[in-house]
């Protein structure tokens, strides 16, 4: 984990995507992102310029900004997964950087992000469309097993962010709850049931995911995870 006094990175690349149909019979998607430059608005939602196509899934307050970290772009050629040639935006991310992954930040930490404040609210749980628009049919399954998954930010405090500008940590309220970890409980529900219970109190933590874990303190764990991983037809 990196050292938290001085838990920062480097804005490399900012994206943005249009909804768009582009699956036949499936639903439409903006996963497609483009990058932008300048210095961009932040709003409750995230990027203004930034659009979801679906907002049950996608966006809202708990999920306005998507976090990718470039690290993980070798290891995934490497694995033969994306092609030799993919650069950042691949995931459809919207913040692309070097030097933070899932290990190192924890759910609740607040970042300054440009002149915006945000929050780590939960893991990216991954569905059919990044298979999809990655053109590999296991590649939502091989988020979850991997935990290369990304981040979401809620916004706490309206601003803009520029490439070049900084991430940086200024509190963190739940230091034990690395985003790795809590994503892989919520994503494999391999939990205790004392940890479900936590994690469903959890304040800072995304609230689809504190109802998720609820239902886990209380013994069920079946979730039919099907539609979220099946392939476009």
């Amino acid at each position: 984990m990196a050292d938290i006094l001085n838990l920062s990175c480097r804005i490399d690349g900012l994206f943005f995507g249009a909804v768009e149909q582009r699956w036949d019979g499936k639903d439409p998607s903006a996963i497609g992102k483009t990058a932008a430059q300048g210095r961009r608005d932040i709003d409750e939602f995230g990027f203004v310029e930034d659009a979801q196509a679906d907002l049950v899934n996608h966006g809202g307050h708990d999920k306005a900004i998507h976090h990718y970290a470039t690290d993980h772009y070798p290891a995934w050629i490497a694995e033969g997964e994306i092609p030799p040639n993919s650069v950042p935006s691949a995931f459809g991310e919207n913040i692309s950087s070097l030097g933070i992954t899932e290990r190192d930040l924890c759910i609740g930490d607040k970042l300054k992000l440009g002149s915006a404040v945000v929050q780590v609210s939960q893991g990216r749980q991954p569905c059919w469309k990044v298979s999809a628009h990655t053109d590999n049919e296991k590649m939502a399954y091989l988020f979850q097993k991997t935990g290369r998954t990304g981040w979401y930010y809620r916004v706490l405090e309206n601003g803009a962010a520029a490439v070049g500008d900084t991430v940086t940590l200024i509190e963190r309220t739940q230091p034990t709850w690395t985003v790795l970890r809590v994503t892989a409980a919520r994503l494999s529900r391999k939990v205790t049931s004392e940890d479900a219970t936590t994690l469903s109190q959890m304040p800072e933590l995304a609230e689809g995911w504190r109802r998720a874990f609820a239902k886990m303190a209380g013994g069920d764990f079946e979730e039919d995870i099907s539609r979220r991983l099946g392939q476009p037809q």
